[in-house]
């Protein structure tokens, strides 16, 4: 099984450990393999060590947002359980997810005094579900009991991918659970608001010293999990559960709330961001703060466009601060955002 840094009570990790047999590549280098047609998946992101400005602004996000999370993880936690009880079983999307699903976790034992099942295993664009992992956890639960969980919808690419992959495992709810979904896209969410979510504001530090997910046939067998590296050189630096225990400080057990129909929204905007900004691919759009700081992390930006309703809201000040330091662009958005408070537009490099 994977190694990270959270305690083994807290997740049991679908992952192969690749740690040392692939190297992690400059964002530069993956972007231009990306665009010539290398899946992702089939290479590691190298991690910086963010700068002390950076992790200024992270600071102040946790902060300053917290609470936010925090309810979002409540009103969440209350969706699934209504749904399914003492029977849930939480399946977090590594790696974005994982913090997430440990928060549920937390929660819902605080409120319900109820210890659910929290697994993490991987999804890739384009590729699918892990179905090893699937058969691991269908062997030991039944499908109607499975939750999965992620930390965000952007488009809703991923929540698309699982309804797709889990075609072919019946009773298996295609419903993602998410923290926050601007875009529309499922019924089980924390707010449709696009809120700052601090754990998107860092890589491996904050989701347990673990890589992105890796799928290349020379290292992973067809009886493997998908694999993940574990930063074991970034440990002085951990905050994973440092991040679980602050969010943590503001749950309140008595939240209420409103239910929202999905409808789809986020697309449309996407539509209007490629018609204005002449982007024939839309993988390049990556709206939502969650997404757009993605972008800045681990991609090559071409653009961050903000919604003008938001342009002096703290709540990107780590986006300014990581925009500056990459010397990207930052402006107002041309379009009407919606409910996006930001969008990134990664380069296109044959226009280079």
């Amino acid at each position: 099984m994977m190694r990270s840094s959270y305690p083994p009570e807290d997740v049991t990790i679908l992952l192969k450990d690749i740690t040392g047999l692939v190297e992690p590549l400059p964002a530069s280098v993956r972007e231009e393999r990306i665009q010539s047609g290398t899946h992702y998946c089939e290479m590691l992101p190298l991690e910086h060590d963010p700068s002390p400005k950076y992790m200024q602004a992270y600071y102040h996000a946790l902060e300053r947002y917290a609470s936010s999370t925090a309810d979002a993880v409540g009103v969440l936690a209350d969706r699934i359980y209504a749904l399914h009880g003492k029977d849930l079983v939480l399946v977090s999307l590594a790696r974005a997810g994982i913090p997430i699903g440990i928060l549920l976790k937390h929660y819902i034992r605080g409120k319900y005094h109820t210890d659910v099942p929290h697994y993490a295993m991987s999804i890739i664009r384009g590729r699918g579900t892990d179905d090893n992992a699937m058969r691991y956890m269908l062997s030991r639960h039944a499908a109607g009991t499975i939750r999965f969980i992620d930390g965000w919808v952007g488009k809703g690419a991923i929540s698309r991918q699982l309804s797709e992959a889990l075609a072919p495992y019946e009773g298996v709810s295609t419903d993602i659970g998410v923290l926050s979904d601007p875009a529309g896209i499922t019924p089980l969410y924390g707010t449709t608001e696009d809120i700052l979510i601090p754990s998107s504001c860092l890589n491996a530090t904050v989701t347990g010293l673990m890589s992105r997910t890796f799928l290349r046939d020379d290292i992973i067998g067809k009886d493997d999990f998908h694999g993940a590296a574990y930063y074991e050189e970034l440990a002085p630096k951990d905050l994973s559960c440092e991040f679980i225990r602050c969010i943590e400080e503001h749950f309140r057990y008595d939240l209420t709330y409103t239910d929202t129909a999905p409808d789809g929204r986020g697309m449309r905007v996407v539509a209007d961001i490629a018609r204005e900004y002449h982007v024939d691919d839309i993988n390049l759009i990556k709206p939502g703060i969650g997404e757009a700081t993605r972008v800045l992390l681990r991609r090559v930006p071409w653009k961050i466009i903000i919604n003008e309703r938001y342009a002096a809201s703290d709540e990107l000040d780590h986006i300014r601060q990581l925009a500056a330091e990459k010397s990207v662009p930052c402006e107002t958005s041309r379009v009407d955002l919606g409910g996006y408070k930001v969008c990134g537009i990664i380069k296109k490099l044959t226009d280079t």
